[in-house]
């Protein structure tokens, strides 16, 4: 069974058509809808997670929180052309406002 076989199976995706949930998946080889997401869990893994032992899941809890906070609005991004996330973000939503009106 190759990648993700078990998402394309006829008993599957009949369960979802049965309760008609839409199915929405590229081609194969579609790597780059991972890498974004690939690259985030790289920078949580070896900027934070590796870094503390936390102790119990709460405090794993608090310090993802504090480090996801600071990834969004405190961290330049070399891809955002050194720009947090949600400069980038409210940026656009302003512009799309704009747009609208």
């Amino acid at each position: 069974m190759y990648e993700g076989a078990q998402f394309t199976d006829t008993e599957f995706t009949g369960k979802l058509a049965e309760h008609k949930i839409a199915i929405s998946m590229d081609g194969k080889g579609r790597w780059i809808d991972n890498v974004f997401i690939e690259r985030l869990w790289r920078s949580v893994k070896y900027e934070e997670v590796y870094l503390k032992g936390y102790e119990t899941l709460t405090e794993a809890r608090h310090a993802l929180a504090a480090y996801f906070a600071m990834y969004n609005t405190r961290r330049p991004h070399q891809s955002l052309d050194y720009r947090t996330p949600d400069v980038v973000y409210f940026a656009a939503l302003s512009a799309q406002a704009r747009r609208a009106a």
